[in-house]
């Protein structure tokens, strides 16, 4: 990561940070609130791959919350996803991989604990392409739509 400065005004501090290169991400606004919130801070952790990998998980759960799966389980509620073709079966195993990854940390798991930052850029990959998948496409359809509707006399 690079980063392009204005420098310090008389000397008096150190140079002003204007822009970093590659731009951090950021969570696309056509994500509800919660799910949109999480992600984020996910992105944001990537260096401290526990705490990526729990949020990217939080992220997963939100988003399924916001499609009205709330009862029982992370788990129940992948599977629940699945059987309301809100999933595909492919789409659920990395869920349940993504929550699994999340537990570990949470839960001081005692045989592995931790999460690389390989699983940690996956789970939060996974969580950004479901967001996408759920919420942006179907925004990006509606937008579409609604513009043809206007241009049509």
């Amino acid at each position: 990561m690079a980063a392009q400065g204005s420098p310090a005004e008389n000397n008096t501090g150190a140079p002003t940070a204007i822009a970093l290169y590659p731009s951090p991400p950021e969570a696309h606004e056509d994500l509800p609130e919660r799910p949109r919130r999480y992600l984020q801070q996910a992105y944001e952790t990537l260096h401290a791959p526990d705490a990526a990998a729990m949020l990217a998980g939080s992220a997963v759960d939100a988003m399924l919350k916001h499609l009205g799966l709330r009862e029982g389980s992370l788990y129940a509620r992948i599977d629940e996803a699945v059987t309301k073709n809100m999933l595909t079966q492919g789409m659920a195993n990395w869920a349940h991989e993504v929550r699994l990854g999340s537990n570990r940390p949470r839960h001081a798991d005692d045989e592995e604990p931790h999460v690389t930052h390989d699983e940690a850029r996956q789970s939060v990959e996974f969580a950004e392409a479901l967001g996408q998948f759920l919420f942006v496409l179907t925004a990006k359809i509606e937008r579409g739509i609604q513009a043809a509707q206007e241009a049509t006399p």
